[in-house]
């Protein structure tokens, strides 16, 4: 009995070694190399949230999408650069946190340039305290 125990044991414990390994390892796909699910332009997306953030969230998160608009703003963080599109009117805006093989293309962009990017969404979420929706999205690059 005790010998079966050990060894339901030791196959649990190299069972998850085995996730655990696996999920801290796993490497993403490159998104320039990724066809978009959506196109949208940034206005639009950022009305589709405003308008129904459950409804969006459940359209785009975790899909590529394609956004076309003005960068408003250029971040620069620890190890990446966001790159933001804001609507003037609302104060919502989307984020891009860039891939790192990437960041060079992105650092080459400044406010008001018209670009394409191409990022995995995270999602949209409202802030009632400051009043306006925040789209993210992950391993974003350039869209060409």
């Amino acid at each position: 009995m005790l010998k079966k125990i050990l060894v339901a044991g030791l196959i649990v414990l190299v069972a998850g070694a085995w996730i655990y390994w696996h999920v801290g390892t796993e490497k993403f796909y490159d998104t320039e190399d990724r066809e978009a699910a959506f196109t949208v332009n940034a206005g639009d997306l950022i009305k589709e949230f405003e308008a129904d953030n459950k409804t969006a969230n459940a359209k785009y998160a975790e899909k590529i999408v394609a956004v076309n608009g003005i960068i408003s703003a250029t971040e620069s963080a620890d190890t990446t650069i966001n790159i933001k599109m804001t609507d003037a009117a609302t104060g919502s805006y989307i984020i891009f946190a860039f891939q790192d093989q990437h960041l060079d293309e992105a650092k080459t962009l400044k406010a008001g340039d018209s670009v394409s990017i191409k990022g995995s969404c995270s999602g949209g979420v409202y802030s009632d305290i400051l009043g306006y929706h925040s789209i993210t999205f992950k391993r974003s690059a350039l869209n060409k």
